[in-house]
């Protein structure tokens, strides 16, 4: 049986503009990209780059909803620039998962709240294993914010959407952050054309690579 269409609905879709709203969402994410800079604490990032540049144990990214497709993105970028890294799940974490982490390692641990249960639950277990726990959230007073060993603060004015909710805007303002640290961290390691080539032979990039075209 067909869904009964809501009153107005056809009509509000057709009063829409589309192609503003994605307007609108570009301007967004470029407004709020252009005040990293002066909202993210310099030192705290000169940190981060410092502890994966430094650490000779791997690092675990992690993060819940939206900000565990973040911790993926940024434990892959990590990989490519020669830090060893993998995302840690928080579910499978607290049932055994823990034991892929050791003294020595890093841990970032992602929430926009820095109040997230399953992120929170970690902590004990972090600590006890002396892991250095680095916490990107917005809430410097926070349960994750407070029990961190850095804390690096990363915070947007509006999401996108016109609700302020979807995490859209602060999760690309996340990503960002992290795409800085391993180009800072490339330079900092002194990682080289080379490196890249023997672990990204594949696709276009590897055939650059490989060809020494630029």
């Amino acid at each position: 049986m067909a869904a009964v269409p809501k009153p107005g609905g056809a009509r509000m879709a057709e009063a829409v503009d589309i192609w503003e709203r994605a307007r609108q969402t570009w301007a967004v994410a470029a407004s709020e990209l252009s005040r990293l800079e002066r909202t993210v604490d310099r030192t705290a990032f000169e940190r981060l780059v410092r502890l994966l540049g430094d650490g000779r144990g791997r690092v675990v990214v992690a993060g819940v909803g939206t900000s565990a497709a973040a911790a993926r993105k940024i434990a892959h970028s990590l990989c490519c620039v020669e830090r060893p890294a993998s995302f840690l799940s928080p579910g499978d974490a607290v049932h055994g998962g823990l034991g892929a982490v050791q003294p020595g390692d890093v841990a970032v641990l992602i929430s926009k709240g820095g109040g997230s249960r399953e992120i929170v639950a970690l902590l004990p277990s972090l600590r006890t294993k002396k892991v250095a726990i680095v916490a990107v959230t917005e809430n410097p007073d926070s349960p994750l914010a407070r029990a961190a060993d850095l804390l690096l603060r990363i915070r947007v004015e509006r999401e996108a959407d016109e609700f302020n909710m979807l995490a859209t805007t602060s999760t690309m303002a996340v990503v960002a952050v992290f795409d800085a640290a391993c180009i800072a961290l490339m330079a900092y390691t002194g990682f080289t054309r080379e490196q890249f080539a023997v672990i990204h032979p594949s696709g276009a990039v590897g055939e650059r690579l490989l060809s020494g075209r630029e």
